[in-house]
């Protein structure tokens, strides 16, 4: 019979692509995930890896197991939520994913009180750029830009931010056809905030790219050039200008997300609460949801 341990850190080599990847997946050095792997080809009796240097490449059975063991750690996953949702009080561990800008910026200060309220609630915020997954635990409560189209996903719009076109002091008196912008990596040219500055641009060059808001916040600061911003994030700024705009402001909605299988657990709950009122209350929305919703099925009430 096969560790669950190994087998875990073959997982994370199958899904990563890389044992660098994996290992910092895990959160351990690449020798250990390679020991792991090692000790379940020995269980298994097969070879799963193809060792071609520092590349590793998953076998045909390498490829069928790892497929079998997707299942797999999705059902240990489900066990887990299953057992946690049924214990009674608020002692636990929660995790809350946010954009970068949104954890620290905004969450971070405003969590102060509730963890006065509730010490028996140990709190993680994760500034997070790519998509956390809830399924995996990766974290309880997800914070998002975007409805989630996971059907075991239930979300809330919870408020909507509204995004300002910024300069620095020295900059904005400078004639237009000499502006130049902050944007994000092209990679991200489909999010509204790029597809508004672009559009205002107007071919005007990029001068400067970030994926880091804040990064982009000391740019604008240095006078590099014309950034989307978030206005919770720029007007605590001195040294940022907003720009008079004729066109049509942008505003983003955002939306308290969970996995179905823990929206009840209690310090979740309290979490979850907590963080929908202090957004509403910033964040204000023409058109609060009061009810978590799948995709399809309101989940709320239930």
């Amino acid at each position: 019979m096969f560790d669950w341990n190994d087998m875990r850190h073959f997982i994370a080599l199958a899904e990563a692509g890389t044992l660098s990847g994996a290992a910092r997946k895990l959160g351990v050095d690449h020798v250990t995930v390679a020991r792991h792997i090692a000790a379940l080809e020995h269980s298994l009796g097969e070879i799963l890896v193809d060792r071609l240097g520092r590349r590793w490449q998953l076998t045909d059975a390498g490829r069928h197991v790892a497929r079998v063991a997707e299942g797999m750690q999705a059902q240990s996953h489900a066990l887990e939520r299953a057992v946690r949702s049924r214990k009674a009080g608020a002692l636990a561990k929660v995790i809350v994913s946010a954009p970068p800008a949104l954890a620290s910026a905004f969450l971070a200060p405003r969590l102060a009180a509730l963890t006065l309220q509730h010490p028996e609630i140990e709190l993680t915020v994760l500034g997070a750029q790519s998509m956390i997954s809830l399924s995996r635990q990766e974290a309880d409560i997800a914070i998002r830009l975007s409805r989630p189209t996971e059907p075991s996903y239930v979300s809330r719009r919870i408020g909507s931010i509204s995004y300002g076109l910024y300069a620095g002091p020295s900059y904005v008196d400078r004639p237009p056809e000499e502006w130049r912008f902050i944007a994000y990596h092209t990679a991200l040219d489909h999010v509204p905030e790029q597809i508004w500055l672009l559009g205002f641009a107007n071919g005007r060059r990029i001068g400067f790219r970030s994926n880091d808001l804040v990064s982009q916040l000391a740019a604008v600061r240095e006078g590099l050039g014309i950034a989307a911003l978030p206005r919770f994030l720029a007007a605590a700024d001195k040294a940022a200008i907003a720009l008079p705009m004729e066109q049509a402001q942008l505003s983003r909605d955002v939306y308290l997300v969970v996995h179905m299988d823990v929206r009840r657990h209690a310090a979740v709950r309290i979490v979850m609460e907590y963080i929908a009122a202090k957004l509403a209350t910033d964040f204000p929305h023409s058109e609060q949801e009061s009810a978590l919703r799948a995709p399809q099925e309101e989940v709320g009430r239930k």
